[in-house]
Formats: C-alpha cells, structure tokens, sequence
C-alpha cells in the first residue's frame, strides 16, 4: 500500500521554532518530526510514499532525498499556492493507483496503521478516519459514530456549545483513490471542511476508526515540549537515538561530559555535545547536537537544538533554544521562553516566562 504524507504546513502556532524550518522538520530528540512518520509507515510495510509540500520544500528534500538513506521510495509533489489538504492530495494523484494512506508529517503517533486499514477494508469504506479520544477537542474536528463506526456526524473547531464529543479526527486516512474525484484539481480543498462533509451529505460510507496508542499534533509550543518529555518518558512506541548510558539517560555520539557532572534523567544529549564540569542538567532535557555547556550552568525541562552556547553559571528552566544561539555568562532563560535562531542573551541577563525571540 502507498502512503501521503502531507508535510506542506508553515506551523505558525510554532513560531519562531519554524520562521526558517517547516514544521515536519522541527526536531523530536535531534531527529526531523518527519522520520518518526517514514518509520512508522515502514513498520507497516509501507516504502512507497508522496510527500506533499510547499513552506521551503527544498530543506524537506535536502533532507530525505529520495528516501533511500531511511528504506523507503520518496516522491514529491509540490504545491505553487497552498491546495488545502484535500488539494494537496489530489495534486498527487497521478502516483496512487488503489487504497492508499495519508498522514501528517508533523505529529507524533505510534497507532497501528495495519488495523486501521484492516477495519477500512472490513467496512468497504471509500473513506476512513483514524480516531482518538481527547480531554479538550476545540483545536479539532470532532466526529460521532454510529455503533458500527460509520461517521453521522462531523465539526471542524467546535466551540464548546457545539462540542457533541471527545472524539476527534487525527489526520490520518485510509482512503480510496476515487473519492479524489469528487472536486476539481487545482484549488483548495480542505478534508475536514469540505470533503468530508460533502461526503455525509452524499450519503458516501465514511467510517471513523478509533484507535489505540500515543497521538500528538504538535500543535503548539507547550504540545512541543510535551511530546518529547512523553518519548523520554516511555509513552510513545518508538525508538530514541543514541544508547541509554545510564537509566534515563541516553546519549549520542562523541558526548564529552567533564567531572562532576549532575545527570538527572530522563535526559537525551546529542552527539558532540560537551558538558563543562559542575554542570546540572535536570529531568526532561532534551540537548541536541554540537552544543556547549559552561561550567555550573544549570538547565531542566528544556529543548535545546543545534550548536548553542549556554555560558558559564547559566540557568534554563523550562526554556526552548532553537540554533546557534548564545547564553551569557550568569544569565537566566524562566519557563516557556522560546529563542529563535542565532540570539545573543547577554551575560547576567534575565527573562521571565513566555519571552520570545
């Protein structure tokens, strides 16, 4: 079977993480959202996949080539104007010759695809939703079922007046090729507000398949944080780079750590990441490669990207680093501050919760 991944989104609700970066790149523990996905598609026997883009598609192609590095076979289809989801689709129609997938590039799951298509195929559905179950669905198009799991009801972005449910469309669809013929190519077309309701209104079969497992869009910055504290913390079924070192510890390649040295997991260094002496890094960090550490800083609950300096006696509590970005000497980054690529923080500097830069 052959999957679409949609990878076209600008993740504006992430900003500054994707100004330079589209959102499918944004890293999870130093690797690209995007490769969980391929790994995921490959695990069900899916190599033959479309990738959809169109917010700065060549660093998408750059990095994944022709998928031949990750075991799989890329083709990419790319948008001159946003198409919507449903147009974007389309827009590769040309590749998919029978039942097919399709599924985000930029959330996190480990939901067992093979039972979703099974339950498609089962249904003889034309389309099928992939579910699950959520304490606040506003952010979502929420679905209600009939018992036999066929779709009755269907709202994108409820507020909570309309809420009729907590179950709620994940993005992912198992679907047939013909249903791409009930609009026109080249314009915008949005699944969830306008395919699929077209679809109930036909009275098409159109079924909603809840699932089991770990499901994250990465919707925004707290979302962000979250889901890789859940990969540290063993939620989410898929593997974490580098070797485990100590208990909750995992590390990559080349990771210098000096002495005393306070490890308190779970943490995740990149490779080639030097740790200064009488460093404290505490639980839930993330560090990704090439960065540097002075001595005595202190950093917990943050993400750290690529090749930044975190100066000497330094704090970081709950703060987001995306690249190349310098920490002063004594200076204190508090919970939720966000700093975009190649900032300079003075030394003795000090900023509160939800700064961004």
């Amino acid at each position: 079977m052959k999957a679409v991944i949609m990878a076209g989104g600008k993740g504006t609700r992430l900003r500054p993480l994707t100004c330079h970066l589209p959102k499918p790149m944004v890293p999870l523990l130093d690797r690209p959202c995007m490769e969980y996905i391929i790994d995921l598609l490959k695990r069900h026997g899916t190599t033959e996949i479309a990738v959809t883009v169109q917010y700065l598609p060549q660093m998408i192609k750059n990095h994944f080539g022709d998928g031949t590095e990750f075991g799989v076979k890329l083709r990419y289809f790319e948008e001159t104007s946003p198409l919507g989801t449903a147009g974007s689709v389309k827009n590769a129609a040309e590749f998919l010759d029978g039942t097919f997938l399709v599924i985000s590039g930029d959330a996190l799951t480990d939901f067992n695809l093979s039972k979703a298509v099974a339950f498609h195929e089962e249904k003889k559905a034309l389309g099928t939703l992939v579910l699950t179950q959520v304490d606040i669905p506003l952010e979502y198009g929420i679905v209600m079922t009939e018992p036999d799991g066929r779709i009755v009801r269907f709202l994108e972005k409820p507020s909570w007046s309309e809420v009729f449910s907590d179950t709620v469309n994940t993005g992912i669809y198992v679907l047939e090729p013909e249903i791409l013929n009930l609009f026109e190519p080249g314009r915008a077309y949005d699944f969830s507000k306008d395919l699929f309701p077209l679809m109930l209104r036909l009275g098409l079969p159109l079924y909603g398949y809840v699932a089991e497992g770990y499901w994250s869009d990465v919707g925004n910055l707290t979302q962000y944080r979250q889901a890789q504290f859940d990969i540290l913390d063993g939620l989410v079924g898929v593997k974490i780079p580098g070797i485990e070192a100590f208990p909750g510890v995992w590390l990559g390649e080349n990771v210098t750590i000096h002495d005393l040295v306070r490890l308190e997991g779970p943490v995740f260094i990149g490779k080639g990441t030097v740790v200064e002496s009488d460093v404290r890094i505490g639980p839930y960090t993330i560090i990704g490669r090439h960065n540097w550490l002075g001595r005595k800083a202190e950093v917990e609950r943050s993400v750290i990207w690529v090749r930044n300096y975190i100066g000497t006696s330094a704090c970081l509590s709950g703060a987001t680093l995306c690249n190349h970005v310098r920490i002063g000497d004594g200076a204190v980054v508090n919970e939720d501050a966000v700093i975009g690529d190649k900032s300079w923080i003075g030394d003795l500097s000090v900023l509160h919760t939800r700064t961004g830069f």
